[in-house]
C-alpha cells in the first residue's frame, strides 16, 4: 500500500508543488513515487513529459492508490477546497509548507484548523519554505506557531535557484546546499510516514 503525502496550504506562492516536486524526485532512485496534481492550475501537470517521476490529474486518485507505487505524493490547490478533509484522512504525512511572513501565519490558521478538525493533526508537519537568509523573521514566526498543535519541521528549505529551476532539470542534485536541504527533509517526511 503506497505511503501518501499530502502537501496543502490555503495560500498560494507557499511553494507546495515544487516542494512536492523535489522530494518525489528524491526517491526515485530508492522507490517507485509518482506525483497527483490536485490543483486546478495545473503546474505540475503541465510538466509531466519533462518529469522522471509520474505526474497525474486528479481524477486518477482511486487507480494510483490501487497501484503498485510506494509513494504518492499530493499537490493540492492554493485554497481550501471540500476535497481536503478526504485527503488529509487518506494521508501518512500532510506536509504543510509556508513562508516566514505574517500573511503566511495568518494564512496557515484556517489550513491547520481544517486538520485538527479532521483529526490528524498527528500527521502534519510545517516546513518553512523559500527561507531567506540572515533574518529573524523565521525565528519570530516558528515562536507564533507554537500555539498550534503541530509539529514545526526543523529542516527549513531556503529561497535558492536551483528549486525553482528544478522541475525543469529534474530535482537540484547540482546544488549541493539544496540537495542537503532535501535530503534532510526527505528523511524527516519518510520517518513520520513511516510512523503513521
Amino acid at each position: 500500500m503506497a505511503k501518501i503525502i499530502l502537501t496543502t496550504h490555503q495560500k498560494g506562492g507557499v511553494g507546495k508543488s515544487t516542494l512536492s516536486f523535489n522530494l518525489a524526485v528524491n526517491l526515485k532512485e530508492n522507490a517507485k513515487v509518482c506525483i497527483i496534481d490536485f490543483d486546478a492550475q495545473g503546474s505540475l501537470y503541465q510538466i509531466r513529459d519533462l518529469s522522471e517521476v509520474p505526474i497525474f490529474s486528479a481524477d486518477k486518485l482511486k487507480e494510483i492508490q490501487n497501484s503498485d507505487f510506494d509513494f504518492v505524493f499530493i499537490d493540492t490547490p492554493p485554497y481550501l477546497s471540500y476535497k481536503l478533509p478526504e485527503l488529509c484522512n487518506l494521508a501518512d504525512v500532510i506536509i504543510i509548507p509556508t513562508k516566514a511572513g505574517v500573511l503566511d501565519l495568518l494564512a496557515i490558521k484556517s489550513t491547520i484548523d481544517m486538520i485538527e478538525q479532521s483529526g490528524n493533526e498527528h500527521k502534519a508537519v510545517i516546513v518553512f519554505n523559500m527561507v531567506k537568509p540572515n533574518t529573524t523573521l523565521t525565528d519570530e514566526i516558528k515562536n507564533q506557531l507554537g500555539e498550534y498543535n503541530v509539529r514545526v519541521s526543523k529542516n527549513m528549505i531556503s529561497d535558492l535557484v536551483a528549486f525553482s529551476r528544478s522541475v525543469l532539470v529534474n530535482g537540484v542534485e547540482e546544488n549541493n546546499k539544496a540537495q542537503k536541504q532535501i535530503d534532510a527533509l526527505t528523511k524527516e517526511v519518510l520517518t513520520v510516514a513511516i510512523n503513521n
